[in-house]
């Protein structure tokens, strides 16, 4: 009897239990929140390319000959004027001493007609030579004269002959290696002999896509940019083994057509070698000047959401719920990503914590702050509308 009622009581019980309150909601999720960091930035666009000599040469000879003497090594820097080659200069020599002796018989005979002349000028005042011997003494004077100046003109070529036979760097650069030996036969304008190119200044050559090209005549036009066509533009490259851009210059060059095949345009840069590291076919990465400085608005890129083919980023109102916002994003600047548009400065982004939110739902916001990363790296973003800079720096 006394389990009997112990079970009866419990039963009993049961219907107070199930009339009691449910279990409270769980509290809005907690979100970090921070201002969009401001900074005065500067747009660069990205561009692959190669550097190249301003100077190219292959240098032949000017004279036929015998090769007699070498005076470089294989890949050697060589100074403007310095002597490369010496083709055999002996026969030249003798050239030259006889255009000389040549010279030397015209000046002779011009120097006795014009004595002749001067004497049947003075016998005709007193009608002791014929008019007609007086104008034959005057023309074999003329005839004098002229064979004096050819034969000047016979030693000034024999002169450059025999200079001709010292093969001379045109500028200063870097030789290739020879292409002939000690001994061999060499043509007048048809054997080579080796290369030299100049590495000071040196060009960087790139091509641009038409809608980079398209984008900074924009730019110009709003007076944000000068073209480089007539502006000469900063530009910064970066080697293969490098990680930052040390290497400067200043664009000097926009062709004045796109190439139909390939859709973009040919630009170049010159830069300053003293020392001659850049090398001609080096391979660079180079960024260019994209844009004039203005003030944008950046946030982690943790802080942004892909949504399909949009990018949001949430934000916490008065009310402390979410909003999404979508937003227009630009390059990274010190580790961080420019929101071109969407996005006013004074809303607070959320910063962590977006797997646990949704939409219009409430959150307990807790104020943080928003830090430039300078040794984050800069990767370029997808292009929009217009491409956009694949980096940009703070002012």
């Amino acid at each position: 009897m006394h389990r009997r009622g112990l079970i009866l009581g419990a039963v009993l019980l049961l219907p107070a239990c199930s009339g009691g309150k449910a279990p409270p909601p769980p509290p809005p999720p907690q979100v970090t929140v921070a201002l969009p960091l401001q900074r005065d930035v500067v747009d660069w666009d990205d561009y692959t390319g190669r550097f190249e000599a301003p100077e190219d040469v292959q240098l032949r000879p000017r004279v036929n000959g015998v090769i007699t003497a070498i005076h470089f090594r294989n890949g050697q820097d060589v100074s403007e004027g310095q002597a490369l080659f010496t083709i055999d200069p002996r026969p030249y020599r003798a050239a030259l001493e006889r255009a000389r002796a040549q010279m030397a018989r015209a000046q002779a005979t011009y120097a006795n007609a014009r004595q002749v002349t001067a004497r049947s000028k003075a016998l005709s005042a007193a009608q002791a030579v014929s008019k007609e011997e007086l104008e034959a003494n005057i023309a074999a004077e003329r005839s004098a004269q002229a064979d004096v100046a050819a034969a000047q003109a016979a030693v000034t070529q024999a002169e450059l002959d025999v200079g001709f036979t010292t093969v001379r760097a045109p500028f200063g650069g870097r030789a290739s290696d020879r292409k002939v030996s000690l001994g061999d036969s060499v043509t007048t304008g048809d054997t080579v002999l080796t290369r030299v190119v100049s590495l000071n200044p040196i060009w960087f050559s790139f091509e641009g896509a038409e809608a980079f090209y398209l984008k900074n005549l924009r730019q110009d036009q709003r007076g944000e940019r000068g073209s480089s066509r007539h502006t000469a533009n900063p530009i910064e490259i970066q080697l293969a083994d490098e990680s930052g851009y040390r290497w400067r210059g200043r664009m000097t060059f926009l062709d004045n057509a796109i190439d139909p095949n390939s859709g973009t345009i040919r630009a170049r840069a010159v830069l300053p070698n003293p020392n001659h590291f850049l090398t001609p076919g080096m391979f660079g990465r180079a960024r260019l000047l994209g844009s004039g400085t203005y003030k944008a608005l950046l946030v982690p890129d943790e802080a942004i959401v892909t949504d399909q083919t949009r990018r949001i980023v949430y934000v916490v109102n008065k009310q402390n719920k979410t909003v999404g916002r979508p937003v227009e994003i630009g390059a990274k600047v010190e580790g961080l990503r420019i929101i071109r548009a969407g996005l006013a400065p004074t809303e607070w982004v959320v910063l962590d914590g977006l797997g646990r939110i949704r939409p219009e739902a409430a959150v307990t916001p807790q104020r943080g702050k928003i830090t430039s990363r300078p040794d984050a790296q800069q990767s370029p973003t997808v292009p929009l509308e217009e491409p956009a800079s694949g980096q940009a720096t703070a002012g």
